[in-house]
């Protein structure tokens, strides 16, 4: 067992106040709210580790006091992905550093061994410090918000915790208050919430909730945040940093489905939006905190079938380019919309309902790869894959930002009914929990916000846009997916759900 103690950081906060008023090594103590504060010393055991890596872990466990959990074992870095794995070690660091901070000299001095069984290898062998030394990092930026809790997201590029997430649209007249759909969600136990606006009675009420939260910069706003670097700043200020840390906002979506309509000047000017947002929120220090990305439509790709030969549409790409350039470089997802509905109502004579449903079925197999496909989800997913290898992007990671199957339509909408939408969310939701890839990328677990929250009453369009929703104005569920049973061990959990929502709703409106 060998013994790792430092005297002092050699970071600065950005007030200037050295975190060596923070924390110290063993023997050290610090004079902070009148309390004499004793830092704990780190203990390796069975460590394996090479001398970088240990001064990493030791770097980032000094600065946030101590690990809480111990590190991770190869399993946990298999299902959770390196990326997520670096999120969750932070964000456990930080709840802990902030516990710790709080506590007296006697508690906060304690000893805590980390069990080591393996090393943490990747393919070159350097995984460990290469995981240490990026958590390192981002505790940094993560030590300027000690009262995010745990479960939060912290690094660039980790806008999502677990898999699932939904949609939260709000083109209605009839649909409850955002303080009561904070508890529906929390009821539900849906933890990702992403939002077309940055609408402030929202982020008020999601203040404090522990739900992690997409803002998106609309359409509206986009030729203007283009155009001005200044203007980019008083967004990021009046609708993103203005709410830190209380309300957990996680990431921007610049733009939606931009890319394939019809307006060529808004499609010219959202590289410049987005740009412009990212220098905003560098130089506020957020980049760490909150994750761009810029939805996109199935309008983008020239061709998707069979999944190998999917590319973008050649009067697309003079703008998809400079966008996929700069997310690479910060590592920003490729966000993409898939609706196997509108593909199966637009041509029913050729698509197989099973396959679009999740349901058994005979599937495709793509005959340059030789991959098999039981359902369009992950088909379509993979061709947004092949576009990107195509275009040289190929270390791209691909989110699913948008997916639903509407339960109610025109009489021409085949394929929207109640049923059908039942079977579709279910099933989409059983293999998002499975965390597992695609066969094209069967290693990157696939995360995926659901459309929608509500059935929308107010939007444009055909019948079908006003019945997405998992749930109905007055709390009820539109369809048994299976939300009432997450973590609940009665079957009368929807009940109660239902039950609770509408008290809520005539506590707030009496």
């Amino acid at each position: 067992m060998a013994e790792y103690c430092c005297r002092k950081s050699l970071h600065s906060r950005p007030n200037g106040e050295s975190l060596a008023t923070l924390v110290g090594g063993e023997g050290t103590t610090h004079n902070r709210s009148n309390q004499a504060v004793r830092a704990p010393t780190l203990l390796w055991t069975n460590h394996k580790m090479g001398p970088t890596a240990r001064g990493h872990l030791g770097r980032a466990a000094l600065e946030a006091w101590h690990w809480p959990c111990g590190l991770p074992t190869l399993t946990q870095i298999k299902t959770l992905g390196r990326k997520a794995l670096v999120s969750s070690l932070a964000s456990q660091a930080l709840s802990f550093a902030a516990t710790a901070r709080s506590r007296n000299a006697r508690e906060s001095s304690s000893r805590l061994e980390l069990p080591f069984h393996r090393p943490i290898p990747d393919g070159d062998g350097n995984f460990s410090a290469k995981v240490l030394k990026l958590a390192h990092r981002r505790l940094k930026q993560a030590l300027r918000f000690p009262s995010l809790s745990s479960g939060c997201c912290i690094g660039t590029c980790e806008a999502f915790t677990g898999t699932y997430g939904v949609n939260y649209g709000r083109i209605s007249d009839n649909i409850p208050a955002p303080e009561v759909v904070v508890s529906l969600l929390k009821a539900v136990k849906i933890k990702n919430v992403k939002i077309f606006d940055s609408d402030h009675g929202v982020l008020n009420a999601f203040k404090g909730s522990g739900l992690e939260l997409v803002v998106g910069l609309s359409n509206d706003y986009v030729k203007e945040v283009s155009a001005s670097e200044d203007k980019a700043m008083e967004w990021i200020k009046e609708n993103v940093q203005a709410w830190l840390p209380d309300t957990h906002i996680r990431g921007i979506a610049v733009g939606n489905e931009v890319l394939g309509g019809a307006d060529q000047e808004l499609e010219a000017a959202l590289f410049g939006a987005i740009k412009n947002v990212y220098k905003a929120l560098s130089l506020l220090q957020l980049t760490d905190l909150i994750q761009i990305s810029s939805p996109h439509s199935q309008a983008v790709f020239d061709n998707s079938y069979p999944p190998s030969n999917c590319t973008f549409r050649e009067n697309i790409f003079q703008y998809m380019k400079p966008i996929l350039d700069f997310f690479s470089k910060i590592e920003s997802p490729f966000s993409i919309n898939i609706y196997p509905f509108i593909a199966y109502k637009d041509d029913p004579q050729h698509i197989d309902l099973n396959y679009a449903l999740f349901e058994p079925n005979r599937g495709i197999d793509d005959p340059t790869t030789n991959l098999h496909y039981d359902n369009m989800f992950d088909a379509v997913i993979d061709a947004a894959y092949a576009a990107l290898e195509a275009a040289g992007y190929d270390k791209t990671v691909v989110e699913v930002t948008e997916t639903g199957w509407a339960s109610s339509g025109d009489e021409d909408e085949t394929g929207a009914s109640n049923q059908y939408a039942r079977t579709y969310n279910y099933n989409l939701r059983k293999r998002l929990f499975k965390r597992k890839g695609t066969p094209r990328r069967p290693k990157i677990v696939i995360k995926a916000y659901i459309f929608a929250l509500f059935n929308e009453d107010l939007k444009p369009g055909p019948g079908s846009e006003r019945h997405y929703g998992l749930f109905k104005p007055d709390g009820s569920i539109s369809y048994d997916i299976g939300l009432s049973t997450w973590h609940a061990s009665s079957s009368s959990c929807s009940i109660k759900v239902t039950t609770i929502f509408l008290l809520l709703l005539g506590s707030l409106n009496p």
